[in-house]
């Protein structure tokens, strides 16, 4: 088989060039994606020398040698980084295959009548080096590609976590952050974060479906968080994409512009904070929870707070603190009304008035003036952000304060059946 290709070698030379240009002009007329790669004297080049490759790759596979698959790991790599589809690589290999083998023969007939089929037992050798060569270029396509793709998922990651955490504008990087990530510079944007185990951690990320809002995620050591690109939706689409998860979350308001995002995701941390006393997950919208999202950005007032407002009610045995403090959470959510605040305790409505009546005496507040209500209120909230932060191992003091979670369950009360007036019957 050697001895029929060397003495075809010259003919061979010819008839591969002449291929090499025919296949240039196919390429270039039905793959639109190697036309707006390449021009056609690059690609006619290119196609040329792998031809050539191919016809040496069959001498040293007859020969017993390796087939040199340099060119081919090259080639493969190169498309990659150039972005030229694989299907178009191959489809190229393959036509550019049966070209060989029809100059071969070709060559072969031209050479004497018995020529081809001296070179018949060259063709399994053939096929088996072209599969070789392609399969060189689309395993070194394909690696490639994997490691470009990872390169882009990592500085998509860099620049989301620039505009989450407000580097972005210092470094430059808003206007080119919002182009890779397919971001309007000017919009509706909101940010979510999850409670810790709300997300990849329970093996659930929430998905927005075609008619929802676009999110961009983000996970990293301290949780998981949201980009949403809101567009026409409204900001309560998001509590909807998170439903079916069951997940605790908080919610930030509106932004319009990629510049807001890093305050964005500080409060969508504040509403998560309100949510965190709840018995059940929850998704919490800042703009719904500004009292307890206030306490909850200033934790050294908010301590101060608890402790000059509820400090003598903090102060008593473990048992009297909770009963004192799920009693003002329910009647606070119960908005005033002792009745239903007393239902939703299971005790007498005289009780929940002789409880409340203790309250005031211990903190000197009353429940008549709406102002020293609201005193109690954000301490009440205090109170509860403080044993849900602390866990485990809280003192005495914030076991008492942690059963008073449960009173964030109570269903609103309707307007027309609720108390009018916060005080107390004496």
């Amino acid at each position: 088989m050697e001895r029929i290709i060397e003495e075809i070698r010259e003919d061979l030379d010819r008839r591969i060039a002449a291929a090499a240009d025919r296949l240039a002009d196919r390429t270039l007329a039905e793959d639109p994606a190697y036309a707006a790669l390449l021009g056609r004297a690059e690609l006619r080049e290119r196609i040329h020398h792998n031809l050539r490759q191919a016809a040496d790759g069959l001498v040293r596979s007859i020969r017993g040698l390796p087939v040199d698959l340099a060119d081919a790991r090259a080639t493969g790599v190169l498309r990659a980084e150039q972005g030229l589809p694989l299907t178009s690589l191959l489809r190229t290999y393959r036509h550019g295959g049966r070209l060989l083998w029809q100059a071969l023969t070709e060559a072969a007939a031209a050479h004497d009548r018995s020529g081809p089929a001296r070179l018949l037992p060259a063709a399994a050798v053939l096929w088996d080096v072209l599969d070789q060569l392609t399969d060189a270029v689309a395993e070194a396509y394909r690696h490639t590609e994997a490691a470009r793709g990872a390169r882009d998922r990592e500085r998509r990651a860099a620049l989301l976590d620039a505009l989450l955490d407000g580097t972005g504008a210092a470094r430059g990087l808003v206007s080119e952050a919002a182009a890779q990530l397919g971001l309007p510079e000017r919009g509706r944007f909101a940010v979510v974060v999850l409670g810790p185990g709300s997300g990849a951690g329970s093996g659930a990320e929430p998905q927005a479906g075609p008619d929802g809002p676009r999110v961009l995620w983000r996970i990293r050591a301290d949780g998981e968080t949201g980009l949403v690109d809101l567009g026409g939706h409204p900001l309560d689409a998001v509590r909807e994409l998170l439903a079916p998860l069951g997940v605790r979350a908080g919610v930030s308001p509106v932004t319009e512009t990629p510049t807001g995002l890093a305050r964005a995701r500080w409060l969508a941390g504040l509403a998560l904070r309100t949510a965190a006393g709840a018995p059940a997950p929850r998704t919490a919208l800042l703009d719904e929870a500004l009292p307890a999202a206030l306490v909850a950005a200033q934790g050294e007032l908010a301590d101060r707070l608890r402790q000059v407002v509820l400090g003598p009610v903090l102060a008593l045995p473990a048992e009297d603190c909770r009963v004192l403090l799920t009693t003002l959470g329910t009647w606070l959510a119960c908005q005033g009304s002792t009745t239903h605040a007393a239902q939703r305790l299971f005790c007498h409505r005289n009780t929940v008035s002789n409880r409340l009546r203790r309250l005031e005496q211990l903190t000197g507040r009353t429940l008549s003036d709406p102002a020293q209500v609201v005193e109690l209120a954000l301490a009440h909230a205090a109170v509860v952000q403080r044993a849900t932060a602390r866990g485990p191992g809280r003192p005495p003091e914030s076991v008492s304060a942690f059963a008073t979670v449960k009173a964030f369950r109570v269903s609103p009360i309707p307007a027309d059946r609720a108390r009018r007036s916060p005080r107390p019957p004496g």
